[in-house]
């Protein structure tokens, strides 16, 4: 066996308790120069604590040491790369960081008065119209808290809009391409869900959706590019279809950073987007958030939007509340404030320019993975590739070895796993996002690693069913962890 790409990195540390040592402190006091008081007769017995049972007793140079090895463990974008399809977890410039966390702006209030706001007022009034420039839609609200939310907002004002004209509707048209909360957020605006099946390229059935539009539908949620990395190429008529019979379409923005600066949404008929600003934007993603998913609509829509709204007055911003055909507040406040100002940062670092080599980058990276790994794992789908390309596990399959125990051995190498089987017209799916971010020697790395994996199945399956080897905690009961897990260490 070949050596490997990069070798994992793990201790066998043990924990914190168990370190422990009777006497040992991690810090050093001088001596008193003054009387000792007696904490007990100063505050009171029901103001101090005693001492705390079992607490480990460690020097600082332990201290330091242990939770520095522990750090290690965690997989981060620092390290290197991260290949989740669907998810663009891409590499955060710190300027957004910095800026983020400049006292005026880390600082500031939700109830702070309009007065003392401007500036951050005025951060949110740019951002909205970045992103309506961006995407070519009229109008954006900041408000939702992530993607979801977003698919959530936009269908509530999709559905405020179709019951102003006489009939709500039923029914949202939903390809199996599209992501997977889709159909939730239908479902919670009150909507039915209807699928329909992608061709055989991968793309919308346009003769299905024909037939599928009828009276009862309102709109169609369609993501571009889709989740196999395909751009629908019929958007267009798409859209054409669902006007004429008094539907809208709605776009899945997630994968935004396959078309900014290359193509504008709204202007292939899309009626209501969102877009979520921790992936194509660069903002912290992960670990349940933060996240921020705006909204941007047509003009048809904009009446509807979320309260409050930005209004300028005079050279002053203010907080319109008196916007009758509004869907309510959707969050509270305004949105998650931290990530719209990583957002604007990032939007304003790259400019116009930087932005489409965003784009064209994210989508050279794919392309690249997806020409040195078409002949190693199987590609369900011919057409182009943007962001992200989706393989299938059927070669590795024939010896016993599935994608998420090839993710497993990926682990071994250093990588942290792509999402595994999804989406799920794909069986036995291997869904790998680059980004834009990552270098040709760390794309090279990885080709490497997967290749090796690849001819591991071939010749000794066994190793990679097994993985992964390298890490502190093996192969684990997943199902028992979800329902049982054991989140606290109790001393024996």
């Amino acid at each position: 066996m070949r050596s490997r790409v990069r070798p994992n990195i793990s201790f066998n540390e043990p924990l914190i308790f168990e370190r422990s040592s009777p006497g040992k402190v991690a810090y050093q006091l001088p001596e008193l120069d003054v009387p000792a008081a007696d904490p007990l007769a100063a505050l009171g017995p029901e103001n101090t604590r005693s001492e705390i049972e079992d607490f480990p007793e460690v020097s600082e140079v332990e201290a330091i040491r242990h939770y520095t090895r522990l750090s290690t463990w965690n997989y981060a974008i620092e390290y290197g790369m991260y290949p989740l399809g669907s998810c663009t977890m891409k590499y955060n410039p710190r300027i957004n960081e910095l800026v983020a966390r400049l006292d005026g702006l880390a600082l500031t209030h939700p109830y702070r008065p309009e007065a003392l706001a401007q500036g951050s007022m005025e951060i949110m009034a740019r951002l909205q119209a970045s992103l309506a420039e961006i995407t070519g839609m009229d109008a954006v609200t900041l408000q939702p808290a992530a993607g979801a939310q977003g698919e959530l907002t936009a269908l509530l004002m999709i559905r405020a809009l179709l019951a102003s004209r006489g009939n709500p509707r039923r029914k949202v048209l939903i390809p199996d391409s599209a992501h997977g909360t889709n159909p939730a957020s239908a479902a919670i605006a009150g909507y039915a869900v209807q699928n329909i099946k992608s061709n055989d390229a991968g793309m919308l059935d346009i003769a299905a959706l024909e037939q599928s539009v009828t009276e009862d539908v309102a709109a169609l949620m369609v993501t571009n590019p889709n989740t196999l990395g395909i751009f629908e190429e019929n958007i267009v008529h798409a859209a054409e279809v669902l006007h004429a019979r008094g539907a809208l379409l709605y776009m899945d923005g997630a994968n935004m950073n396959a078309l900014m600066g290359i193509a504008r949404p709204g202007d292939f008929g899309v009626d209501a987007l969102h877009l979520n600003l921790h992936k194509t934007f660069s903002t912290p993603h992960g670990g349940g958030g933060p996240g921020a998913g705006p909204v941007a609509v047509k003009q048809s829509l904009e009446p509807f939007l979320p309260i409050p709204r930005l209004r300028s007055v005079g050279k002053k911003w203010a907080w319109d509340y008196e916007r009758r055909h509004s869907i309510g507040r959707v969050r509270a406040f305004y949105g998650s404030f931290g990530v719209l100002v990583r957002a604007l940062a990032y939007i304003l670092a790259h400019g116009g320019p930087g932005l489409r080599k965003v784009t064209l980058d994210a989508v050279l990276n794919a392309n690249y993975l997806r020409k040195k790994l078409e002949g190693v794992y199987e590609l369900p789908y011919q057409s182009p590739t943007m962001h992200e390309v989706v393989f299938s596990d059927d070669r590795q399959a024939r010896h016993g070895v599935r994608t998420g125990e090839i993710a497993k051995r990926l682990i071994d190498y250093g990588f942290h796993p792509y999402t595994v089987s999804f989406p799920l017209i794909v069986r036995g799916a291997l869904m790998i996002e680059p980004t834009e971010t990552e270098t040709k020697h760390e794309l090279d790395r990885y080709v490497e690693a997967m290749t090796q994996i690849a001819e591991e199945v071939e010749n000794d399956p066994e190793i990679v069913k097994g993985a992964p080897h390298e890490t502190r905690t093996s192969r684990v009961d997943e199902v028992a962890a979800a329902r049982k897990p054991v989140l606290r260490w109790k001393p024996v």
